[in-house]
């Protein structure tokens, strides 16, 4: 049996691990499939040290082939799959994905994506729920692997790609990323941890995208444990009230605009959800507007939570609805595996209950690298194991984290991370453009929006016309949330005496129109 696995399968195997719009696998028929999917895996010539790129949407099939190469020793990469053709090119050519697997949805970009020389390491592409030329089906490939339990069981796991403050997204490697000789069991003593915030034998309701490192920690970690997962692909907030109820879902992870969204359902909707089965609600990934929060604790109980991480870092601190009234604004608590440095621009700790840049320590050990920028990986260490995510803030006298700024220019658009300098870049490589400046301004459903300030070349009237091919140009290059939602024309940006971009300067009027609406 998948060591993963086993213990559930033994336990629940005739009961449902897997709901998705199309079915549902049993914990028996999970803990086989993954078992031949290891052997076809190993058929291909896939084995530990190697990468593969799933770009499937929320399906089961997209458990069975993380679980499969966390059990092969593969590192996978979780492709957002919102990404323009040129970004899955670059992130299958950066990680050195020899696999992709792709569902229907995504075929075809997907198909050009791996025609491009970027990707020239892929040598098995697996469609999900579909066919397109030269990609072998899923079903194939799984039939083509022996149910029985694989031999040398080694630890695999996830290399998220986020997007870094300077071009191109970067992948994360983490000490679960696997790709050597540690056992398998490994990733189950790390789900064994997430008792703490998860308990066990549940059911869990995936309604983000299993891209983003918290939808995966939230879904596959509590799966090995025993809480089966029902998984929506698309959110649709009456639909998910629906779930909850249908299948009894014991917890689920939000961000904020999934909050807002519920508020604004009906009345009559929100009425008829009993929601009785929910133990805990998890939130984080973006800051939630207090008014949004105190709704939702008004609505569903003391049992909404929230966290503080990143995709680098994990979970670094946590705090309960109950604390959360009484110091609305923390982040919380530290968990007890998590030390918290502050300190000055010097790397010098300052005095307890003083502001500084926020450095982080797992006792447990773990810690990341930026995959292929070495550069990188020194820059966001103070030492080896100790690292930022570029926070400023402070712990108060009781033990709780404060943030009291953020790295300016990330934008946090629905609960997902922009880097202006992305954006930047594509919109720097069209003819019309002499100067940008991208840069997040408020939005009443996503908290924030994508906004550029343009400086147009001679010869290029500023109007209209020029907005729309600028915009279909982002959008040809980059995710669709990444694109930015309006232009302002201008004929200079405001920048210092050493040339860098004064972004507070563009960003404050919007801010500051919308502290004066409150």
């Amino acid at each position: 049996m998948a060591v993963l696995l086993a213990d559930q399968a033994a336990v629940h195997g005739a009961e449902p691990a897997l709901i998705d719009e199309h079915g549902q696998t049993t914990w028996a028929d999970l803990d086989r499939r993954v078992n031949q999917l290891v052997h076809a895996l190993r058929g291909a010539g896939l084995g530990a040290g190697d990468t593969v790129a799933i770009v499937a949407g929320n399906r089961r099939e997209w458990y069975e082939v993380s679980l499969a190469c966390g059990h092969a020793g593969i590192t996978f990469v979780p492709v957002n799959w919102h990404w323009a053709v040129d970004e899955l090119a670059y992130v299958l050519g950066d990680s050195g994905s020899r696999a992709i697997f792709a569902g229907h949805r995504f075929l075809d970009p997907v198909a050009s994506a791996v025609a491009d020389e970027r990707s020239a390491a892929v040598d098995l592409f697996v469609s999900i729920g579909g066919t397109v030329d030269g990609a072998t089906e899923y079903e194939e490939l799984v039939a083509s692997g022996a149910p029985d339990e694989p031999e040398n069981q080694l630890l695999g796991g996830p290399m998220f790609y986020t997007s870094g403050t300077t071009g191109r997204p970067k992948g994360v490697r983490g000490s679960l990323s696997g790709g050597g000789e540690v056992p398998a069991e490994v990733l189950k003593l790390v789900a064994a941890g997430f008792d703490e915030l998860i308990p066990p034998n549940g059911r869990t309701l995936l309604c983000g995208p299993i891209y983003h490192s918290a939808q995966w920690a939230f879904s596959a970690l509590p799966l090995l444990n025993g809480s089966s997962v029902v998984m929506q692909h698309k959110f649709d907030q009456a639909e998910a009230l629906g779930l909850i109820d249908a299948h009894a879902v014991t917890h689920v992870h939000l961000v904020p605009t999934q909050f807002k969204r519920f508020l604004d359902l009906p009345d009559q909707v929100r009425s008829a959800f009993d929601g009785s089965s929910l133990r805990v609600v998890w939130h984080g990934a973006a800051p939630c507007p207090p008014e949004v929060k105190r709704r939702m604790i008004d609505w569903w109980g003391p049992i909404v939570n929230e966290y503080y991480g990143s995709t680098e870092g994990s979970i670094i601190s946590t705090i309960s609805s109950e604390e959360w009234l009484e110091r609305g604004g923390s982040v919380g608590k530290p968990l007890p595996i998590v030390e918290v440095m502050v300190v000055d621009d010097d790397g010098n700790p300052v005095e307890p209950g003083g502001e500084g840049t926020l450095y982080f320590r797992n006792q447990m050990g773990t810690d990341f690298e930026y995959h292929n920028d070495p550069d990188k990986t020194a820059e966001s260490h103070l030492e080896p194991g100790v690292f930022t995510t570029g926070d400023i803030g402070y712990l108060d006298d009781g033990g709780y984290l404060w943030l009291s700024d953020r790295k300016i220019d990330m934008i946090i658009s629905g609960g997902v991370n922009v880097y202006p300098a992305e954006v930047e870049g594509v919109m720097h490589s069209h003819p019309a453009v002499a100067d940008v400046a991208v840069f997040g301004i408020p939005d009443d459903e996503f908290g924030e929006q994508v906004k550029a300030a343009v400086v147009p070349k001679d010869g290029y009237e500023p109007g209209e016309e020029l907005a729309t091919a600028l915009l279909a140009h982002c959008r040809e290059h980059l995710a669709g949330y990444k694109s930015p939602r309006s232009i302002d024309w201008v004929d200079e940006l405001p920048r210092t005496a050493t040339g860098k971009i004064q972004k507070r300067t563009l960003r404050d009027p919007y801010w500051s129109a919308t502290a004066r609406r409150i």
